[in-house]
């Protein structure tokens, strides 16, 4: 049997095995977890303060410069 042919095998059938073990894990996690509930929501809110990079208009106006930067770089400092 070619060792190609032979390699080529066992490394799929590694690959098999890993996925299986991965998806017993991932089973067995969803198994033991268990939903709470008891949720007693309280909260308090005093003040709401915006944060700068929250407002669309500061991401819209950062890409409108960074298209205007590149374009730069990108003409190469041609004057035609």
């Amino acid at each position: 049997m070619n060792t190609q042919l032979l390699s080529g095998k066992l490394e799929k059938f590694g690959l098999s095995i890993l996925a299986f073990f991965f998806s017993v894990l991932a089973m067995a996690q969803e198994a033991t977890k268990s939903p709470d509930l008891n949720v007693d929501v309280t909260t308090t809110k005093t003040t709401t303060t915006e944060q700068w990079f929250s407002n669309p208009i500061y991401w819209v106006f950062g890409a409108v410069v960074l298209i205007i930067i590149i374009a730069l770089i990108a003409r190469g400092g041609k004057n035609n």
